[in-house]
């Protein structure tokens, strides 16, 4: 596993001793949708209310306006610091596929998202592209975030958006999807829907209560809980999964992928959209 040293460096925070560990692997990969690549190993985003940019340099991450302090709480959790992504690498690629794509990106890391974020998110991703999902969760900040300064926005509470009529998300272009932004804020603000339980409710009963919600399906669900909840064992099926599972995977994940299947996901998901050695794999 990866000790990682965190250490304040002037106004900031450096971590040192990383390995497992590629920002354009975990930010740029459809995971999450609100961090740029601003300058060369540069990249900022917005989570859980705040600001954060975040340098790479030669084996460390520089944090140049997080404290130690707000590092350890806020970020290490959110890039997953406290798993031993060397322990699953290994255990993937004992399967010549998973190992295939593990060894394409093995800096992924999938994020610990805020939930409400997250399920609005990839409710708005449905039968839609990475680019446009990007300007939707964009404008909705935008239009609706508390403002953050230099143009950045948080994103909007989901008692924030309950009293709001279809009409008024009319400027976020999002079309059929924002009746189901709006129907999740009602669920979610008013207590139907426990986001915080599902970090540890029966993986089923998460589930079935998601699909409470309308426009929330299978996928939806899956997404919810493994990139806002962090449920590792949850699987995303996408047009992209489907293919690996079709080629690779007729009978489905291996069982010794089960604990950690939405992390093998990842991977997989990754190689199949950007390795050409995809449409030749059998």
């Amino acid at each position: 596993m990866d000790y990682i040293e965190i250490l304040p460096r002037r106004e900031g925070t450096v971590v040192r001793n990383i390995r497992s560990f590629s920002a354009a692997e975990i930010l740029d990969c459809g995971q999450c949708f609100r961090w740029e690549n601003t300058a060369e190993n540069t990249w900022r985003g917005v989570a859980f209310g705040r600001v954060c940019t975040l340098v790479e340099e030669e084996g460390a991450l520089y944090f140049p306006h997080a404290s130690v302090e707000e590092f350890k709480r806020v970020w290490f959790d959110y890039f997953d610091f406290g798993r031993d992504y060397n322990e699953i690498k290994a255990l993937l690629c004992q399967d010549k596929n998973a190992a295939r794509a593990v060894d394409f990106c093995p800096g992924m890391r999938v994020l610990r998202q805020e939930p409400w974020e997250a399920l609005c998110s990839f409710i708005i991703s449905q039968n839609n592209n990475i680019k446009r999902i990007r300007g939707i969760v964009a404008r909705l900040c935008e239009f609706f975030g508390e403002p953050l300064g230099d143009g950045l926005y948080a994103f909007p509470a989901p008692q924030r958006l309950t009293g709001l009529q279809k009409e008024d998300l009319e400027p976020l272009r999002c079309g059929f999807r924002a009746e189901y932004i709006l129907h999740a804020a009602q669920m979610v603000a008013g207590g139907d829907i426990d986001l915080q339980a599902m970090y540890t409710m029966n993986l089923d009963s998460a589930r079935e209560q998601l699909r409470r919600i309308r426009g929330v399906g299978p996928k939806v669900a899956e997404c919810a809980l493994l990139y806002g909840m962090g449920r590792v064992e949850c699987v995303p099926v996408d047009v992209w999964i489907s293919r690996v599972l079709e080629r690779m995977y007729p009978q489905g994940l291996p069982s010794e992928m089960a604990s950690v299947g939405g992390i093998a996901q990842q991977y997989l998901f990754h190689y199949a959209r950007h390795s050409p050695a995809f449409a030749g794999d059998a």
